[in-house]
């Protein structure tokens, strides 16, 4: 959209149970801010219209609306339902917006939906530096990335209930768990550290602690089979064709090359600097005077993916050491460990992360690495 002088600016500042809606009529100095009921439309386009007739009134011409809101719990369904309705709709990046620093400041609903009004107006009026805008995912994207982020969430619960079980029977004197596949055998043939059988209620409570166990590996199988069937399913999608070209790389596994393509590569990427910005693996520049260096990395990208990558760096060292990564890595750090080890590591992920978005884009295989047979 450009920016004209009699556009009509409006900024939402969301919550669970209020919208402040804020508003800016053209070469208008004061701003106005009006409350609607969260997810209360009706209500925001009547907003909008009386705002419209107001400008008609007084200009004889109908004017523009251009509108905002920062991203949050909320998502992108506003977004999504006022562009079709014509409206221009900006999601802005909360923690890109530049604040007074100089002393704590006051934090109100208003005072924030003020600011997202003159936001707004700085960015349309050409300085893309105050803010960062977020690109809305189109919906098949954006439900493409439920499968292995629920994923993400029961592995985090597998572990938890593990760990719990284990807790548990440490309490015991006992360091094993009981296998999964003979469960009731090696339960009833516990004892704790002073030769005692376990306890009938700690019993229960393990054994319950085991049926939920069960039923979150199950649902990890199912979401597996689910994720198989979609690649099956849809072979000439583009992203779909970007996981199964990661799949192909020894050392990738399925989830990870799920996690890459849809969380990273369905997106454009100009350059290998804006691929590193959005996962967050790029150094931040720090110059003054005479001193001109890099320090450590942003880490305001997408974390999902970040983590992911350096998990992956990991296991690159173990099913590719003979890729030029693995001997850079080598090389760099010898013998060494500890935190420089964590700090190279790092560095590989982002060296990784590049050679697996030429490969996905241009099909340039990571030097020195094997590929799976077909």
């Amino acid at each position: 959209m450009s920016f004209t002088s009699d556009t009509i600016l409006v900024a939402l500042e969301l919550s669970n149970s209020l919208w402040l809606v804020g508003t800016r009529m053209p070469s208008a100095q004061k701003s106005h801010v009006h409350r609607v009921a969260a997810g209360d439309i009706a209500a925001l386009l009547t907003i909008f219209d009386r705002l419209q007739s107001r400008q008609m009134a007084m200009s004889g011409h109908p004017a523009p609306i251009a509108c905002c809101f920062e991203a949050g719990r909320d998502g992108f369904w506003l977004h999504r339902l006022l562009t079709a309705k014509s409206i221009p709709t900006y999601v802005v990046e909360p923690t890109s917006i530049l604040v007074n620093r100089r002393a704590k400041r006051a934090k109100t609903d208003r005072l924030d939906a003020e600011g997202l009004l003159r936001v707004l107006a700085a960015y349309l009026a050409g300085d893309s530096q105050v803010c960062s805008m977020v690109r809305v995912p189109t919906p098949d994207e954006e439900d493409g990335k439920r499968t292995h982020r629920e994923r993400e969430y029961l592995v985090q619960d597998r572990t938890r209930l593990e760990n719990r079980i284990l807790a548990l029977l440490a309490t015991q004197g006992i360091r094993s768990r009981p296998s999964l596949r003979n469960w009731e055998r090696d339960l009833a043939g516990l004892r704790t550290g002073d030769g005692r059988q376990l306890p009938p209620r700690l019993a229960a409570e393990v054994n319950r602690l085991r049926r939920r166990l069960g039923l979150v590996l199950d649902l990890i199988r199912e979401l597996d089979a689910e994720r198989d069937e979609v690649l099956a399913a849809t072979p000439d999608d583009t992203v779909t064709s970007k996981v199964a070209a990661l799949r192909s790389i020894y050392g990738v596994g399925d989830n990870f090359a799920a996690v890459l393509a849809r969380e990273v590569f369905y997106r454009p990427f100009g350059n290998r600097k804006q691929l590193a910005s959005y996962v967050g693996l790029a150094p931040v520049p720090h110059q003054s005077g005479d001193m001109d260096r890099d320090r450590r990395i942003g880490r305001a990208g997408n974390a999902r993916a970040r983590k992911t990558l350096v998990q992956l760096a990991w296991l690159w060292l173990r099913y590719q050491p003979e890729s030029e990564l693995s001997a850079w890595f080598r090389q760099r750090v010898g013998n060494l460990q500890g935190r420089t080890r964590r700090i190279a590591i790092v560095a590989m992920a982002r060296k990784l992360l590049i050679a697996l978005w030429r490969f996905t884009e241009t099909g340039e295989v990571p030097a020195g690495s094997a590929l799976r047979a077909a």
